[in-house]
């Protein structure tokens, strides 16, 4: 059943997932959270956090050790379904720096399949900076392709033109006619797009809160809901804690 937002416009999920545009580059956010670039086969994720379980247990905090298989099986799907030439991974690939030396050599095999027969791109991340042991493919600040550019952090809005990034593993809380509904989502003002976080175990920060403020042109601003087999594309006048003005500019942004 089709849901709606609170103008009545009918939500509808697509499968396939829903186009959207970058400094002209069209790409499409793919439910599993990814996005993907057809023109040149690139399949890109953000924030897979691997080896999350591991790091809380040697901590002392003891959570199931399952979130690098379960990350991994949805990255392979995705990589089944696309056959990307090249995989770019927007920073934090491992929760930690030693997360590669903590993963199981059966779940360490399952990456170098993915790796094997393709370009592999690793953002350094804040987690993961300083990797420690053997992780393929090349390991960079960012990288530009094209009119896209690919980063960990967000830059100030002056160099947004054409970034893809992650890090503030983005979540949007949304009105519909039923109520509201929150879901990781991917964020996009048609200069910048910032990723959702991949991972198994990874939280959502709302787009709504201080931490994204001066990141979009809010009145341009779309998310794109990650449902559990489908993608939902939401204005920026959905947004819950998001008041816009009548000339569609922000008026005030959520106090968290």
């Amino acid at each position: 059943m089709n849901a709606r937002t609170t103008d009545g416009a009918t939500i509808r999920p697509i499968a396939t997932g829903v186009d959207f545009a970058v400094a002209g580059a069209r790409l499409v956010a793919l439910p599993s959270g990814a996005a993907w670039w057809p023109d040149e086969a690139t399949l890109i994720v953000a924030d897979l956090h691997l080896e999350t379980g591991s790091a809380f247990a040697r901590r002392g905090a003891l959570v199931p050790p399952f979130d690098t298989r379960a990350t991994l099986a949805r990255l392979a799907a995705d990589v089944a379904a696309h056959r990307p030439a090249r995989v770019i991974s927007l920073g934090d690939a491992f929760h930690d720096g030693g997360g590669p030396t903590r993963m199981e050599p059966e779940t360490a095999a399952v990456l170098a399949d993915l790796r094997a027969g393709r370009d592999w791109i690793w953002v350094a991340g804040n987690h993961d900076a300083e990797v420690e042991g053997e992780i393929g493919g090349i390991v960079v600040e960012e990288i530009a392709i094209g009119p896209l550019g690919f980063r960990h952090h967000p830059a100030p809005k002056a160099r947004a033109l054409g970034e893809i990034a992650g890090h503030l593993h983005p979540a949007a809380r949304v009105r519909v006619r039923s109520g509201t509904v929150r879901r990781h989502c991917l964020a996009c003002d048609g200069r910048r797009a910032i990723l959702p976080a991949y991972g198994a175990y990874t939280g959502g920060l709302d787009v709504a809160s201080r931490a994204f403020a001066g990141l979009f042109e809010t009145a341009d601003l779309v998310v794109h809901l990650i449902g559990e087999a489908a993608v939902h594309r939401f204005p920026a006048t959905s947004i819950a804690g998001l008041d816009l003005s009548r000339d569609g500019t922000e008026a005030r942004r959520a106090n968290r």
